[in-house]
């Protein structure tokens, strides 16, 4: 099968919620170049605005549209409508969250297909266990992500790492390329990640959220006050 993403590749997510000083398609565009330069293989971003600035950087760019709804608790890139936008801006592969909670859309293996087959742009399943990237895979998907693993369940804590077990069990199962996301935070557990069996790894908040990195050092220079 070929596939766009490189074997061992580091995907960096380019990303910035909006109320964050970095948020918007100038600073992601840049953020896009300095990884870049620094190695990344490819990009992943957020809405249409950002996915258009980031390919600049030359790289493949999986984007994903955050859609939010009180009422539906999945949001990345729920439905059809808004997937296409983010083939307009010339997404080389889009991401959707295949978990089988409610969306505002149409049933999820529809929406796969429609992807695969009217914008004939190949889909990447965000999903939160085994069961959800094998029937992904069934569905038509390209790509299975770890990506949700521990953040589907709002009254169950959040992991502190990554669900390398997940990984391996994906890597086992299913024949399309498997991708490691979700805190990958140090250049260990991204090393860890490629052992387990991904095709590549994806990290964000540790490589372009200075924010975030920033609060991490600081609690632990507070902690040795």
């Amino acid at each position: 099968m070929t596939t766009i993403i490189p074997r061992g590749a580091l995907i960096v997510s380019c990303q910035a919620r909006a109320d964050n000083p970095l948020h918007g398609p100038m600073f992601m565009g840049a953020m896009a170049l300095a990884a870049r330069d620094g190695g990344a293989q490819a990009i992943r971003a957020n809405g249409p605005e950002d996915v258009r600035a980031v390919k600049a950087a030359g790289l493949p760019v999986i984007g994903i549209n955050k859609v939010f709804n009180p009422d539906f608790p999945v949001y990345i890139t729920p439905n059809f409508e808004s997937a296409a936008v983010l083939a307009e801006a010339g997404a080389d592969i889009i991401a959707i969250d295949v978990t089988p909670r409610p969306r505002d859309g149409g049933p999820v293996a529809e929406l796969v297909r429609r992807v695969s087959e009217e914008l004939r742009i190949p889909v990447f399943a965000d999903c939160s266990n085994l069961d959800e990237g094998k029937a992904a895979e069934q569905m038509g998907a390209a790509y299975v992500s770890s990506t949700l693993s521990g953040y589907v369940d709002p009254n169950a804590p959040k992991p502190h790492g990554p669900d390398l077990k997940l990984i391996e069990d994906l890597a086992k199962h299913c024949t399309v390329p498997v991708i490691a996301e979700g805190r990958f935070n140090t250049p260990e557990l991204a090393r860890q990640a490629l052992e387990a069996g991904a095709h590549a790894v994806v990290v964000g908040t540790m490589i372009t959220n200075p924010r975030e990195i920033t609060r991490a050092f600081a609690a632990e220079v507070m902690r040795a006050r």
